[in-house]
């Protein structure tokens, strides 16, 4: 009895694990439909600022309830320098596509 019980809670563990991949695949690729130049465009640099956006903010809600997390710190801190070197290329080369992402996004300057 206690093994089934065992065995229908690691199933509905992994049924949420599940789903919420599922959504997070949905809304990864509602982020791209929205940002990309045409179709196909799923690695441009609005694109991936779009992305590192949306994970940015995820693994900062994170932080907030697990402050002592100081691995996931790190890796916030590599996703921040990595937006950052590509907000500035977008500025040096599109400096109108980056004035409109950086306002879709709602990012400072």
């Amino acid at each position: 009895m206690r093994k089934q019980l065992a065995n229908e809670t690691s199933l509905h563990y992994l049924d949420s694990k599940k789903r919420k991949a599922m959504l997070d695949q949905e809304k990864k690729q509602e982020i791209i439909t929205g940002f990309r130049r045409h179709d196909g465009d799923t690695g441009s640099a609005t694109v991936q600022v779009a992305l590192l956006t949306r994970r940015i903010q995820q693994l900062t809600d994170h932080l907030r309830q697990n402050q002592k997390d100081h691995s996931s710190r790190r890796g916030l801190l590599q996703m921040v320098s990595r937006r950052r070197k590509l907000l500035d290329y977008l500025n040096r080369t599109e400096p109108v596509s980056y004035r409109d992402l950086i306002g879709r996004l709602s990012l400072r300057k």
